[in-house]
């Protein structure tokens, strides 16, 4: 079974949970936007980059509208909600849209035990988190833990969309580790290079 879907076609990705704030100015997004206020119906993002539009995307619904420009223009805010991959072409009609069907996790294997992973996860983000804001946030008990997660770290297009594509929450768990991981060390090594801005080159211990 297909659904048809409005489209708005983004740099980046977007996460189940995940907020999404939108300046919406281009006609087509704007007659998207007004047909989803109408109808109360999502809408899918879908990352658009070098390799062309994805067919997986997640599909997000408009929270709130935070202003509305005199010119037209139209800033909200979005949150995911579910994935999506797409079972047709991408049309281009007053906005895009296409023919669409939901994506679910495959089934759980049994051997694999996902509160250790996300329990690490969970270690590594407020690790990240106290290091750059110096708190660690909590993230509620809603939806699934790899995607709370995710949702709160600004990773790049292709990280999110690869955690979107995964259809097991194990496998989720340790890219989202690895992630953070790396995201660790790049904020170490630009700590450092700070430190050794600040002291003319020079190690202090005191």
């Amino acid at each position: 079974m297909t659904d048809a879907l409005p489209l708005f076609l983004l740099s980046t990705s977007a996460l189940p949970g995940e907020e999404v704030p939108l300046h919406v100015f281009e006609p087509r997004y704007r007659a998207l936007v007004a047909y989803c206020e109408s109808t109360g119906s999502e809408f899918g993002v879908l990352l658009e980059d070098d390799e062309g539009v994805r067919e997986i995307g997640c599909a997000v619904a408009i929270e709130e509208i935070v202003e509305r420009h005199d010119d037209g223009r139209i800033d909200l805010i979005a949150r995911g909600t579910r994935r999506f991959t797409l079972a047709g072409e991408v049309t281009e009609g007053a906005y895009p849209s296409a023919d669409v069907t939901w994506l679910h996790d495959e089934p759980i294997d049994p051997h694999e035990d996902d509160d250790e992973d996300a329990e690490e996860a969970m270690r590594l983000f407020n690790q990240l988190a106290v290091r750059v804001t110096g708190d660690a946030p909590e993230l509620g008990d809603d939806g699934l833990a790899s995607f709370r997660i995710a949702s709160r770290v600004a990773f790049g297009g292709p990280a999110k969309q690869g955690l979107l594509e995964l259809r097991s929450e194990a496998r989720r768990l340790a890219l989202l580790e690895r992630l953070l991981r790396a995201a660790l060390a790049r904020l170490e090594q630009v700590e450092l290079q700070e430190a050794a801005a600040r002291s003319n080159g020079k190690v202090h211990f005191d």
